[in-house]
């Protein structure tokens, strides 16, 4: 029973691998209370997860999970974030996928719906017409002919439904927020995640490596976004070759305009529409532009296509000023959505 393990957790105890098997297997099913799963949260949240706690509920999710498994030359990676830093910025993540994709990248994006900003990366792909509930094999052939492709959370983690009462109703944030972006249905090895707090970062990378994950960067801003920023430094945590490194990068030093949060922060769904778009076709202010090419670059680089951030930015920003990243996005759309959208927007 749940309630033995939230007696555990009241007095600050950890949970074994197999005893939190046991809870996730009650949490992800019918037949416990949604008041007794929230409280269980509730509790973890408040003792603090240990990694061994994460790496079990992780692999748990995963063994729920629906996998896809595309036949792509290169390295598939995903960028996201785990939410959570209310900044309400624009989609950052879910446009810099389809920069990278357009120089070459590999982007298995993996999201849902917005629970803390204005809007998610599905919400994004939903209103373009992408088919949020396409099949597992169609979305890997998606992800094949156009080095893109979206994996709808709730589509690929369907279990996730039996808690997702719970997490309303404790309105705050759990483990699944952290959980969310490290169990991509693609397999991904390769990643970049933002992380709402510096404390998560390093944890999140050791988590990963201990899945067999090769190059991770997770990344956080010192004025608290979940993405690279170019509003201030960044602290970087990145696995590669087995080693994991932790670094502060200076996004002025790569020739970049220090941006302000309002430069980069959006008020509604059809902000949020418009400003993807003018991105990707260039028209956007010039922050939202180097924001954008700073992330793609750290894709590029975790992508093995580029072999630093400095090469990755001058690919990225040649592909935004040149129209490649939109060309890709429209043809996306054409054969994936409805291209009408475009237009609308355009207009």
């Amino acid at each position: 029973m749940l309630e033995n393990y939230i007696a555990r957790l009241e007095v600050g105890g950890n949970l074994s691998t197999q005893q939190m098997n046991d809870a996730m297997n009650m949490l992800l099913s019918e037949g416990t209370s949604d008041n007794v799963k929230a409280v269980f949260l509730q509790h973890l949240a408040n003792k603090g997860e240990t990694d061994d706690e994460l790496l079990a509920m992780l692999t748990k999710m995963e063994e729920y999970g629906i996998h896809i498994a595309p036949k792509c030359k290169g390295t598939i990676i995903d960028v996201c974030g785990t939410g959570g830093d209310r900044m309400h910025t624009f989609n950052i993540s879910t446009t810099a996928s389809f920069v990278i994709a357009s120089c070459g990248g590999i982007v298995a994006k993996h999201g849902n719906r917005s629970s803390s900003g204005i809007s998610g990366s599905a919400d994004i792909f939903e209103y373009f017409g992408y088919d949020l509930n396409a099949d597992p094999d169609t979305v890997a052939s998606i992800i094949e002919k156009y080095n893109i492709g979206f994996l709808f959370a709730q589509k690929f983690h369907p279990a996730m439904k039996h808690v997702s009462a719970a997490r309303k109703l404790l309105q705050s944030r759990t483990a699944f927020n952290l959980l969310g972006p490290l169990c991509n249905p693609a397999h991904v090895k390769n990643q970049l995640i933002g992380v709402f707090s510096d404390e998560y970062l390093e944890r999140i990378v050791n988590i990963l490596h201990r899945k067999g994950a090769q190059k991770i960067m997770a990344v956080h801003s010192k004025d608290g976004l979940d993405e690279l920023s170019t509003t201030s430094k960044n602290t970087i945590c990145f696995l590669q070759d087995d080693k994991i490194d932790k670094m502060i990068i200076d996004p002025q030093k790569f020739g970049l305009r220090q941006a302000t949060i309002r430069d980069l922060q959006i008020s509604t769904k059809k902000d949020a529409i418009q400003a993807f778009i003018s991105v990707l076709d260039g028209t956007a202010n010039q922050s939202m532009i180097e924001i954008t090419a700073l992330n793609s670059a750290a894709g590029l680089v975790v992508g093995n296509v580029v072999k630093d951030l400095e090469e990755g930015l001058q690919m990225s920003l040649h592909s935004i000023t040149s129209g490649k990243a939109f060309s890709h996005f429209d043809s996306f759309i054409r054969n994936c959505g409805d291209h009408d959208k475009i237009k609308e927007i355009q207009q």
